[in-house]
């Protein structure tokens, strides 16, 4: 493929960017996410476009929801554009339709995971913009996230090989939890992606990248324009029943009307402040969370096998901030769901509570409690049955 002869502003950006952030590496396996629509037709032409300069394998992977009765030919449309530009294209298609976003994010990350592994594509690009970055940051403030979900969206951040079976951090051996054998990428994108903590003793293989963070839809609508790109409408964007939608077609056209006609920008820089915000405490917290733990009688190795010691003093010293990070930083690798504010507020709260103070049970069973100088956190002694 060769170089574009109309050499845009887009490409030069892009260009800088990579350079920049260095995020997709030269001579690289890339596996392009392709909808059909223009933010996705703007990427692989883009990509495309700057592939004599970086060396890339290009590929393209299509996943079919199966929500419109189009689905079968837009993926027959975007196969078209594989083969008129010469690449490889993959097509996963949901044997049972997703019934929410949720889950259908869920899916097509799972379904991406999957054929980037089976054709060795360690990096997986998606055409997220900074549209994308400031609604979900709309999205995520109404629903009352922190500064986590507020800064969502990263550049490029690590999905585990989904078929290893990861380390069992919760409640018991395998054998008490069905669940212990969940695929490590099923676990994390059930969690807010931004609310992960690190998993040290996992290799991450594959990596998602989002590298037109700084790029409009306006301006992806207006490459494809220029290009002559055959976008294929989906018409769900128009289903205002979705949340997403709304935020998209109705609250911030009216902030931009009302308030700033740049607001998607601005929203989006907020979002790329935070995120250098949240790592620097996620990191801080992690190393606080592992100077409070402390090895137990019966337990000599300090590891997130229940029961868990942690040294009050230590935890006191730090910023609340620190304190709420590392307990749900604790609390994501040992209970069976991404824990609640309230269950991060509770146990938190043990860090200056009286002697002898417990919680109430955390989901999957586990109680802290108080036993100075140290926090307990272990399961709920049985009441034997007579």
């Amino acid at each position: 493929m060769g170089e574009s002869s109309n050499w845009t502003q887009l490409h030069a950006q892009l260009h800088r960017t990579l350079l920049h952030r260095k995020i997709l590496p030269s001579h690289q396996r890339l596996l392009v996410a392709v909808s059909g629509g223009q933010d996705s037709l703007c990427l692989i032409k883009l990509l495309l476009d700057l592939q004599p300069k970086w060396g890339w394998n290009l590929g393209i992977a299509h996943c079919d929801h199966r929500w419109r009765s189009d689905s079968e030919a837009s993926a027959n449309h975007v196969e078209q554009l594989a083969k008129n530009w010469g690449i490889s294209y993959y097509v996963e298609t949901a044997s049972d339709i997703p019934k929410t976003e949720a889950a259908a994010r869920q899916w097509r990350y799972q379904a991406l995971t999957e054929i980037a592994i089976a054709h060795n594509y360690p990096y997986i690009v998606t055409g997220h913009t900074a549209s994308d970055r400031a609604e979900t940051l709309l999205y995520n403030l109404i629903r009352g996230s922190g500064a986590d979900g507020l800064s969502a969206l990263t550049w490029t951040r690590p999905l585990l090989d989904f078929r290893l079976p990861i380390a069992d951090f919760r409640l018991g051996n395998s054998g008490e939890n069905p669940n212990s054998q969940i695929s490590a990428d099923f676990r994390l994108e059930n969690q807010d992606e931004n609310s992960q903590s690190k998993i040290q003793n996992l290799k991450s293989k594959i990596y998602l990248v989002r590298p037109l963070l700084e790029i409009t839809r306006l301006q992806t609508g207006q490459f494809c324009q220029e290009e002559k790109l055959p976008i294929w409408e989906d018409s769900t964007n128009q289903d205002l029943q979705y949340t997403r939608n709304r935020i998209r077609s109705e609250l911030l056209p009216y902030l931009e009307t009302h308030f700033n006609p740049k607001a998607q920008q601005a929203l989006a820089q907020t979002a790329e402040l935070l995120r250098a915000d949240v790592e620097y405490l996620e990191l801080a917290a992690s190393d606080l969370l592992q100077r409070a733990m402390s090895p137990i009688a019966d337990n000599p190795q300090v590891n997130f096998q229940l029961p868990v010691k942690l040294n009050r003093r230590i935890l006191r010293e730090a910023p609340l901030a620190l304190q709420r990070r590392s307990m749900r930083q604790l609390l994501q690798q040992i209970l069976p769901s991404a824990p609640s504010f309230e269950s991060v507020e509770k146990l938190t709260s043990l860090i200056v509570a009286p002697n002898r103070s417990q919680t109430d049970p955390f989901p999957g069973g586990a109680i802290g409690r108080v036993e100075n100088p140290s926090i307990i956190l272990a399961r709920q002694a049985r009441i034997p049955t007579t």
